[in-house]
């Protein structure tokens, strides 16, 4: 009996090179330093500052802050994402969560450490409450999911901003923002840094997440809806359902980042301070960038929070502006959109046989599903 030969280290080191990621990040690197080259600017010292502000021992805290934001939202996208089900109502389901965190912050007799727990637990459940609202629209009415979730943001955003501004705000200051939290109703930091608790809580769910998606049926279901749905159908995977399920969990996660935020410094409601730093594209653009896997998700996020931070950083000493890392992102977008619409038509052939056509309904070699994945 013949046994399989093992691929080795190299082989796997190769394909991950050879894979569309690394690609489109490879040529937003390059494009990038093409750009810092036209203007005038050492790309080499550019990307130093995005690093050493980002990674350096001034710059890791900045850059954890951010990245339980950043996580945290690409989570709740990449949910639903895996099913192939797009949540554009990330910022109405943060506000909301940070909304009803902080009203139970303000109201609740509980001794500090279990408001905090119900503070947590309030913002998830209005999260979930208001993302499931937007999965009935289009069980029940046939409203797009993504049309539904993205207009309902705006009434959220609006609700929040009325109660910031009136009932809650804080008497004598001219910020539309609530009265800060009460003595101890805040989450740990790690010292004297800004890093709470808040990126242990993120992490787990991500290690909830991987641990759904390759160990449980409802993981399955997730990934065989989005590879095809009519399929899925037909093996007896209700969608609407899986739908309502789904972004259930997205919502309670979004609320879940709302939370923290208002947990956190300055451990009140500041109209604007949570959707202002726009985490929800972000966190969108790195779900869509690891195709809403557990792990590739995580890697995206350290990826796009590290731009964030060490943009500051690069604006600061080599006088190139932060947008840059924002080109930067639209770039590696784009270049992942065109590698997976345009497949690879020259691969190395190991026989002369290979170069013959596919027999038909045979499946396509040069397919390039999957390799995101």
């Amino acid at each position: 009996m013949e046994q399989t030969p093992r691929t080795s280290p190299t082989t796997h080191i190769a394909r991950a090179l050879r894979s569309p990621v690394a690609f489109s990040v490879l040529a937003g690197v390059v494009i990038g330093a093409l750009f810092l080259v036209g203007t005038g600017a050492d790309p080499v010292a550019a990307y130093g500052a995005v690093l050493s502000g980002s990674l350096g021992a001034d710059g890791i805290g900045s850059t954890l802050t951010t990245l339980t934001s950043v996580l945290g939202l690409a989570l709740a996208l990449a949910v639903p994402l895996r099913a192939g089900l797009i949540n554009l109502g990330g910022d109405g389901q943060l506000v909301l969560g940070g909304m009803a965190a902080a009203v139970t912050g303000l109201y609740s007799p509980l001794p500090a450490p279990l408001t905090v727990v119900l503070a947590l637990l309030a913002g998830m459940t209005a999260g979930a409450g208001y993302a499931a609202l937007a999965a009935l629209c289009e069980n029940r009415f046939g409203v797009p999911l993504l049309v539904s979730s993205l207009l309902l943001s705006y009434p959220a955003a609006s609700f929040a901003s009325y109660l910031a501004r009136y009932p809650l705000k804080e008497p004598g200051s001219s910020l539309p923002q609530t009265r800060q939290l009460p003595d101890g109703v805040a989450l740990p930091t790690f010292g004297s840094s800004t890093v709470t608790v808040g990126l242990l809580l993120v992490v787990l769910a991500a290690a909830a997440y991987w641990f759904t998606d390759r160990r449980t049926a409802v993981g399955y279901e997730m990934r065989m809806t989005g590879l095809n749905a009519r399929f899925s159908a037909y093996a007896g995977v209700e969608r609407t359902g899986l739908t309502l399920r789904l972004m259930a969990v997205s919502g309670a996660l979004a609320g879940l980042v709302g939370a923290i935020g208002v947990l956190s410094f300055p451990y009140r409601f500041l109209d604007g301070s949570l959707t202002a730093p726009g985490y929800t594209w972000t966190g969108l653009t790195a779900a869509l960038l690891a195709a809403a896997a557990p792990v590739g998700t995580v890697l995206a996020s350290f990826f796009f929070a590290m731009l964030q931070v060490g943009g500051l950083s690069m604006e600061r000493t080599t006088e190139v502006p932060r947008e840059l890392t924002q080109v930067l992102q639209a770039i590696v977008i784009v270049f992942l959109a065109a590698r997976l619409r345009f497949p690879r038509f020259s691969r190395r052939r190991g026989s002369k046989g290979d170069d013959k056509p596919a027999p038909q309904g045979s499946p396509n070699p040069q397919s390039p599903q999957g390799e995101l994945v």
